[in-house]
């Protein structure tokens, strides 16, 4: 009876020992699955605020980028401001000074009427003042030949709408002549293509 009592009280004491031990290590196991559980919450908190820095890196560099473009634009919209009106100033000057040339040309022509009004005053020579005259004509219409001006003189030709313009019909001597420019009554001119004045003209019918 005593040892299996004792063998009792035995078995009692291991299976107690045991139970503590599987209690310690319950214990383990919770303590190490807590760390484990903050380890990932850890992880997790810093990966949000990471996403969150890339966020913000991202929106500042496209903030960036748009101040730079801005700035773009604004240059370019100066500069355009700036060469439309240069551009209008010197269309302006153009206009305003586009016959400067010719004028320039024509200063000595006027230079030698001046000299012949002067001598024409003075000079009882007929000829002589007709010729300088027509010295002075001929220069004239030399000068202006140089920069493109064109005489229309179309007496004996074709009447043409594009270059004459008739102020008179006259019958026509014979049938070959109808049509034709028989009197020129003002010289038209041209200026390269483009006709200045219509020459007036009478035209046979």
């Amino acid at each position: 009876m005593e040892e299996s009592s004792q063998e009792s009280m035995q078995e009692k004491t291991g299976q107690a020992m045991q139970d503590q031990e599987n209690i310690k290590q319950e214990q383990k196991d919770n303590q190490q699955q807590d760390e484990h559980t903050d380890d990932n919450g850890q992880t997790d908190e810093n990966g949000t605020e990471n996403q969150e820095e890339s966020v913000e890196t991202q929106l500042a560099d496209a903030k960036e980028q748009l101040a730079q473009m801005q700035d773009r634009l604004l240059r370019q919209m100066a500069e355009f401001d700036n060469y439309r009106k240069r551009t209008i100033k010197e269309k302006a000057e153009l206009v305003m000074n586009g016959s400067a040339g010719i004028v320039t040309d024509i200063l000595p022509v006027i230079d030698d009427m001046e000299r012949a009004i002067k001598n024409a005053a003075e000079s009882t020579d007929y000829n002589a003042l007709k010729e300088g005259i027509e010295l002075i004509y001929n220069k004239l219409m030399h000068t202006l030949e140089q920069k493109g001006v064109k005489k229309i003189c179309p007496k004996d030709e074709p009447f043409n709408v594009d270059f004459h313009e008739a102020i008179a019909m006259i019958p026509a001597p014979d049938e070959k002549s109808k049509g034709l420019v028989i009197d020129c009554a003002i010289d038209g001119y041209m200026l390269n293509d483009k006709v200045l004045r219509h020459a007036k003209v009478a035209v046979a019918q």
